[in-house]
Protein backbone atom coordinates (compact mmCIF):
# COMPACT_ATOMS: atom_id res chain seq x y z
CA UNK A 1 0.00 0.00 0.00
CA UNK A 2 1.37 3.45 -0.42
CA UNK A 3 1.20 4.28 3.23
CA UNK A 4 3.63 1.84 3.72
CA UNK A 5 6.48 3.61 1.54
CA UNK A 6 8.60 5.70 2.85
CA UNK A 7 11.01 6.66 0.31
CA UNK A 8 12.17 5.51 -2.76
CA UNK A 9 15.76 5.29 -4.74
CA UNK A 10 17.04 4.86 -8.21
CA UNK A 11 19.03 1.61 -9.11
CA UNK A 12 20.29 0.65 -5.66
CA UNK A 13 18.45 -1.16 -2.67
CA UNK A 14 19.98 0.50 -0.18
CA UNK A 15 18.95 3.81 1.54
CA UNK A 16 21.38 5.78 -0.32
CA UNK A 17 20.02 9.68 0.26
CA UNK A 18 21.87 10.46 -3.07
CA UNK A 19 19.89 8.10 -5.07
CA UNK A 20 16.18 9.62 -3.99
CA UNK A 21 14.23 9.27 -6.63
CA UNK A 22 13.79 12.62 -8.33
CA UNK A 23 12.20 13.85 -11.62
CA UNK A 24 14.64 12.51 -14.13
CA UNK A 25 14.35 8.50 -14.72
CA UNK A 26 15.32 7.26 -17.57
CA UNK A 27 14.49 4.31 -19.40
CA UNK A 28 16.85 1.69 -18.11
CA UNK A 29 16.52 2.69 -14.24
CA UNK A 30 14.83 0.67 -11.55
CA UNK A 31 12.96 1.86 -8.62
CA UNK A 32 13.33 0.46 -5.41
CA UNK A 33 10.88 1.42 -2.99
CA UNK A 34 11.64 1.22 0.76
CA UNK A 35 8.29 0.68 3.20
CA UNK A 36 8.09 0.71 6.85
CA UNK A 37 9.78 -2.29 8.90
CA UNK A 38 10.67 -2.51 12.48
CA UNK A 39 9.56 0.31 15.08
CA UNK A 40 12.39 1.75 17.50
CA UNK A 41 12.38 3.77 20.74
CA UNK A 42 15.26 5.77 21.62
CA UNK A 43 15.41 8.46 24.30
CA UNK A 44 17.73 11.24 24.22
CA UNK A 45 19.69 13.66 26.57
CA UNK A 46 19.60 16.94 24.46
CA UNK A 47 23.03 18.25 25.33
CA UNK A 48 23.64 20.32 22.36
CA UNK A 49 21.29 23.02 20.62
CA UNK A 50 21.80 21.37 17.37
CA UNK A 51 20.92 17.38 17.36
CA UNK A 52 22.53 16.96 13.87
CA UNK A 53 19.80 16.05 11.90
CA UNK A 54 18.48 16.52 8.48
CA UNK A 55 14.97 16.08 8.17
CA UNK A 56 13.03 15.57 4.65
CA UNK A 57 9.56 14.04 3.48
CA UNK A 58 8.29 12.16 0.92
CA UNK A 59 4.82 14.83 0.31
CA UNK A 60 2.58 12.28 1.53
CA UNK A 61 2.77 11.85 5.06
CA UNK A 62 6.20 10.36 6.30
CA UNK A 63 9.06 12.68 7.24
CA UNK A 64 11.92 10.84 7.22
CA UNK A 65 16.10 11.28 8.15
CA UNK A 66 17.86 12.07 5.14
CA UNK A 67 21.54 13.15 6.78
CA UNK A 68 23.31 12.70 10.44
CA UNK A 69 26.17 15.06 10.72
CA UNK A 70 29.40 13.05 11.85
CA UNK A 71 30.26 13.51 15.02
CA UNK A 72 27.10 15.31 16.49
CA UNK A 73 24.79 14.25 19.09
CA UNK A 74 22.76 12.31 16.66
CA UNK A 75 25.84 10.40 15.08
CA UNK A 76 26.45 9.40 18.52
CA UNK A 77 23.52 7.59 19.12
CA UNK A 78 23.54 4.53 17.29
CA UNK A 79 20.17 3.43 17.19
CA UNK A 80 18.98 6.29 14.91
CA UNK A 81 20.05 5.68 11.41
CA UNK A 82 19.60 7.48 7.97
CA UNK A 83 15.97 6.49 6.27
CA UNK A 84 14.35 6.03 9.53
CA UNK A 85 10.46 7.91 9.51
CA UNK A 86 10.15 9.79 12.24
CA UNK A 87 6.92 8.69 13.94
CA UNK A 88 6.61 10.74 16.90
CA UNK A 89 8.48 13.03 19.42
CA UNK A 90 7.98 13.00 23.21
CA UNK A 91 4.32 10.85 22.18
CA UNK A 92 3.37 13.41 20.17
CA UNK A 93 2.63 12.19 16.36
CA UNK A 94 4.21 13.99 13.55
CA UNK A 95 3.52 11.15 10.73
CA UNK A 96 1.19 13.98 8.88
CA UNK A 97 4.04 16.82 9.33
CA UNK A 98 6.57 18.37 6.91
CA UNK A 99 9.55 17.94 7.24
CA UNK A 100 10.43 21.74 8.29
CA UNK A 101 7.80 21.27 10.77
CA UNK A 102 9.66 18.24 12.36
CA UNK A 103 13.26 20.26 12.20
CA UNK A 104 11.49 22.91 14.50
CA UNK A 105 10.35 20.69 16.50
CA UNK A 106 13.26 19.40 17.15
CA UNK A 107 15.26 22.55 17.27
CA UNK A 108 12.52 24.06 20.09
CA UNK A 109 13.15 20.98 21.99
CA UNK A 110 15.15 22.21 25.53
CA UNK A 111 18.82 22.11 25.66
CA UNK A 112 19.21 19.89 29.13
CA UNK A 113 15.87 17.18 28.59
CA UNK A 114 15.78 14.14 27.56
CA UNK A 115 13.43 13.49 24.57
CA UNK A 116 12.01 10.47 23.50
CA UNK A 117 11.86 9.61 20.00
CA UNK A 118 9.81 6.59 18.06
CA UNK A 119 11.24 5.67 14.97
CA UNK A 120 10.45 3.21 12.17
CA UNK A 121 13.44 1.93 10.00
CA UNK A 122 13.02 0.50 6.21
CA UNK A 123 12.50 -2.91 6.04
CA UNK A 124 15.67 -4.50 5.05
CA UNK A 125 16.08 -5.17 1.27
CA UNK A 126 14.96 -8.48 0.03
CA UNK A 127 13.50 -9.48 3.38
CA UNK A 128 10.16 -10.72 2.62
CA UNK A 129 10.61 -11.96 -0.78
CA UNK A 130 8.96 -15.23 -2.35
CA UNK A 131 9.05 -16.74 -5.47
CA UNK A 132 6.85 -15.07 -8.19
CA UNK A 133 4.98 -16.79 -10.66
CA UNK A 134 7.17 -18.89 -13.03
CA UNK A 135 4.91 -17.37 -15.72
CA UNK A 136 5.93 -14.83 -18.09
CA UNK A 137 9.69 -15.38 -17.25
CA UNK A 138 12.29 -14.25 -19.90
CA UNK A 139 13.19 -16.10 -22.61
CA UNK A 140 16.91 -17.04 -22.76
CA UNK A 141 18.89 -13.84 -24.55
CA UNK A 142 22.00 -12.45 -24.13
CA UNK A 143 22.47 -10.62 -20.86
CA UNK A 144 24.12 -7.23 -20.63
CA UNK A 145 27.28 -6.57 -18.80
CA UNK A 146 27.58 -3.16 -18.48
CA UNK A 147 24.88 -0.99 -16.62
CA UNK A 148 24.04 -3.18 -13.35
CA UNK A 149 21.22 -2.20 -10.71
CA UNK A 150 22.45 -4.41 -7.97
CA UNK A 151 26.16 -3.78 -6.43
CA UNK A 152 27.84 -7.28 -6.20
CA UNK A 153 29.82 -6.73 -2.87
CA UNK A 154 29.33 -5.17 0.22
CA UNK A 155 32.93 -5.05 0.82
CA UNK A 156 35.80 -4.24 -1.88
CA UNK A 157 35.42 -3.77 -5.63
CA UNK A 158 32.69 -6.14 -7.90
CA UNK A 159 35.38 -8.28 -9.48
CA UNK A 160 35.77 -11.71 -10.04
CA UNK A 161 39.41 -13.59 -9.29
CA UNK A 162 39.14 -16.46 -11.42
CA UNK A 163 37.37 -17.01 -14.72
CA UNK A 164 34.36 -19.69 -13.82
CA UNK A 165 34.59 -23.63 -15.07
CA UNK A 166 32.10 -24.33 -17.41
CA UNK A 167 30.23 -26.08 -14.50
CA UNK A 168 30.34 -23.19 -13.39
CA UNK A 169 29.17 -21.20 -16.16
CA UNK A 170 26.09 -23.76 -16.00
CA UNK A 171 25.52 -22.87 -12.31
CA UNK A 172 25.86 -19.05 -13.39
CA UNK A 173 22.92 -19.39 -16.00
CA UNK A 174 20.76 -20.92 -13.60
CA UNK A 175 21.01 -19.08 -10.64
CA UNK A 176 20.46 -16.28 -12.38
CA UNK A 177 17.26 -17.48 -13.38
CA UNK A 178 16.37 -17.94 -9.96
CA UNK A 179 17.01 -14.10 -9.12
CA UNK A 180 14.55 -13.62 -11.70
CA UNK A 181 12.13 -15.91 -10.31
CA UNK A 182 12.42 -14.46 -7.10
CA UNK A 183 13.77 -10.86 -7.54
CA UNK A 184 12.13 -10.05 -11.12
CA UNK A 185 15.77 -8.85 -12.51
CA UNK A 186 18.28 -10.73 -14.42
CA UNK A 187 21.70 -9.61 -13.03
CA UNK A 188 24.73 -12.37 -14.44
CA UNK A 189 27.35 -10.61 -12.16
CA UNK A 190 25.58 -11.44 -9.48
CA UNK A 191 24.56 -14.34 -9.66
CA UNK A 192 28.44 -15.23 -10.21
CA UNK A 193 29.29 -13.58 -7.34
CA UNK A 194 27.01 -15.81 -5.43
CA UNK A 195 28.23 -19.55 -7.62
CA UNK A 196 32.05 -18.36 -6.18
CA UNK A 197 30.78 -17.82 -2.77
CA UNK A 198 30.01 -21.80 -2.59
CA UNK A 199 33.03 -22.57 -5.18
CA UNK A 200 34.64 -24.84 -2.23
CA UNK A 201 31.58 -25.39 0.26
CA UNK A 202 30.26 -28.55 1.08
CA UNK A 203 27.01 -28.11 2.41
CA UNK A 204 24.37 -25.46 2.54
CA UNK A 205 25.22 -23.98 6.14
CA UNK A 206 28.95 -23.41 5.13
CA UNK A 207 27.24 -21.69 1.63
CA UNK A 208 24.87 -19.44 3.59
CA UNK A 209 27.38 -18.19 5.81
CA UNK A 210 29.60 -16.95 2.82
CA UNK A 211 27.00 -15.49 1.70
CA UNK A 212 26.15 -13.38 3.90
CA UNK A 213 29.92 -12.72 4.38
CA UNK A 214 29.90 -11.61 0.75
CA UNK A 215 26.62 -10.26 0.20
CA UNK A 216 24.54 -9.63 3.74
CA UNK A 217 23.47 -6.35 2.90
CA UNK A 218 20.44 -8.12 0.40
CA UNK A 219 19.29 -10.93 3.23
CA UNK A 220 18.14 -13.23 0.90
CA UNK A 221 15.19 -15.30 1.93
CA UNK A 222 16.54 -19.02 3.32
CA UNK A 223 14.35 -21.03 0.53
CA UNK A 224 16.09 -18.82 -2.25
CA UNK A 225 19.84 -19.43 -0.66
CA UNK A 226 18.60 -23.26 -0.52
CA UNK A 227 17.70 -23.22 -4.02
CA UNK A 228 20.82 -21.53 -5.49
CA UNK A 229 22.44 -23.80 -3.18
CA UNK A 230 21.03 -26.83 -5.08
CA UNK A 231 21.48 -25.18 -8.36
CA UNK A 232 25.32 -25.27 -7.84
CA UNK A 233 24.81 -28.91 -6.83
CA UNK A 234 22.86 -29.86 -9.97
CA UNK A 235 26.11 -27.93 -11.83
CA UNK A 236 28.73 -29.90 -9.98
CA UNK A 237 26.64 -33.52 -10.72
CA UNK A 238 26.30 -32.80 -14.48
CA UNK A 239 22.47 -32.45 -13.82
CA UNK A 240 22.78 -29.02 -15.85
Amino acid sequence: PPAQIMFCTLNTHKADMDKLLGAQIGLEDFIFAHIKGQRKEVEVLKTDDVLGLTITDNGTGCPFIKRIKEGSLMDQTKIVCVGDHIETINGKNVSNHRHYEVAKMLKDLEKGQVFKLELIEPLKAFEKLEPRSKSGTLTTAKISRGRETLRLRTKGPATVEQMPTEVEEKAIKKVDELLETYMGIRDIELAATMVEAGRDKKNPDEFAVALDETLGDFAFPDEFVFDVWGAIGDAKQGRL
